[in-house]
């Protein structure tokens, strides 16, 4: 008999079978995937890590985090700059003096300013209805027109007239030369990826691969005083109030034989004609250096949004009003489990970075034990 039946090996999970191991508490974690690790799995090919579900950067601000992720692994300075590239236009990401003088041919925060207050005005948009108008009201319209738009509408499979306002409440606007993404104290990458992480924290605790939790459902609650559930909610509950949505990805990896191929971790294509929102190229995150060697070969990933169906694998919760109001009643429902524990983005039904993620096990844990 388990004390805890952890479904899911991703980081929720594994924070969570850490600590309780820690305290004393004999416990499972399965996964029906191949891999410990979750979204966060890194798999090393031809001496690069490559972040198989997508780029994943660790920042955070909080020093308890900061300091528990370094206890399983050394994390280099690598800092989030990615680039747009909209046709055949270059731009710095996140919106700062860097985008503005590429934009306009200005140079001073002065300039910028006056651009945008001027085309914020033209737009005349007093009490924004959409994600349109909520962007254009706080950027101005060339910024809204070639890197957010397309980027937008791609992301969510809706055009940006149809969006709720909440999606961008407030789009971060510099007026500094400033190209790092995150405002966080604390920011980097794990040297050799992210899977030894979970790996880790996993030590000595006993872990089943390829065990979906619904195909035994009822012998698996059977072995455990209680259950961590880090899956969907609604499909814990057999979807009886309906499928909540969820945004799916597809990702189209290939090996290159060059050293470099676009010269940043990350370039997003902001053209709603261009299919994928951003291509990976994975040897950046760690400086492309193999035991102090430049590698000759990259590996780049190619990230396309896709509408969640069934059987997908779900990325980002839609948290609009609809999807919302429906999550309510599932938590109604689990917060009637005495014997059952719902974490992470699927089973808060809420986007989360990889340090709220652990924030929250740990909170969650800790309220437990």
């Amino acid at each position: 008999m388990y004390d805890y039946l952890v479904v899911g090996a991703g980081l929720f999970g594994a924070v969570f079978a850490h600590e309780a191991k820690k305290a004393g508490e004999k416990v499972l974690v399965i996964d029906k995937r191949d891999h410990v690790a979750g979204n966060i799995y890194t798999k090393e090919i031809d001496g690069i890590q490559v972040h198989e579900y997508g780029a994943h950067i660790f920042h955070t601000s909080n020093k308890e985090v900061w300091d528990y992720i370094r206890q399983f692994a050394e994390f280099n300075r690598y800092t989030n700059s990615p680039v747009a590239k909209y046709k055949d236009e270059l731009y710095n990401m996140p919106f700062n003096m860097n985008t503005f003088s590429r934009m306009w041919g200005i140079t001073t925060p002065q300039e910028a300013r006056k651009k945008i207050e001027e085309q914020i005005k033209e737009a005349g948009i007093t009490e924004p209805r959409n994600l349109e108008e909520q962007a254009i009201s706080l950027v101005g319209r060339d910024i809204y027109e070639k890197l957010v738009k397309g980027y937008t509408e791609k992301q969510w499979g809706r055009r940006a007239t149809e969006l709720p306002t909440f999606i961008i409440k407030r789009l971060p606007v510099r007026f500094v030369y400033d190209n790092n993404y995150f405002n966080d104290k604390y920011q980097g990458i794990p040297v050799g990826g992210y899977t030894q992480i979970v790996e880790k924290m996993l030590e000595g605790i006993e872990v089943r691969l390829h065990t979906d939790f619904f195909a035994s459902k009822e012998e698996l609650q059977r072995q455990a005083e209680k259950i961590v559930f880090t899956g969907m909610i609604d499909e814990y509950f057999d979807y009886c109030y309906g499928e909540l949505e969820y945004r799916s990805l597809r990702f189209e990896t290939e090996e290159l034989d060059m050293e470099n191929y676009q010269g940043n971790a990350v370039v997003n294509y902001t053209e709603y004609e261009v299919p994928y929102t951003r291509i990976i190229e994975h040897k950046h995150f760690e400086f492309g250096c193999q035991n102090g060697e430049y590698n000759p070969k990259t590996i780049i990933t190619r990230e396309y949004p896709a509408t969640w169906k069934k059987g997908d694998e779900p990325y980002y919760p839609m948290n609009d009003e609809k999807n919302n109001a429906l999550y309510t009643k599932y938590k109604e429902l689990a917060s009637k489990e005495e014997k059952v524990i719902f974490g992470g983005r699927l089973g808060m039904y809420k986007y989360f970075d990889m340090h709220n993620v652990v924030a929250e096990a740990l909170r969650c844990v800790r309220n437990e034990l």
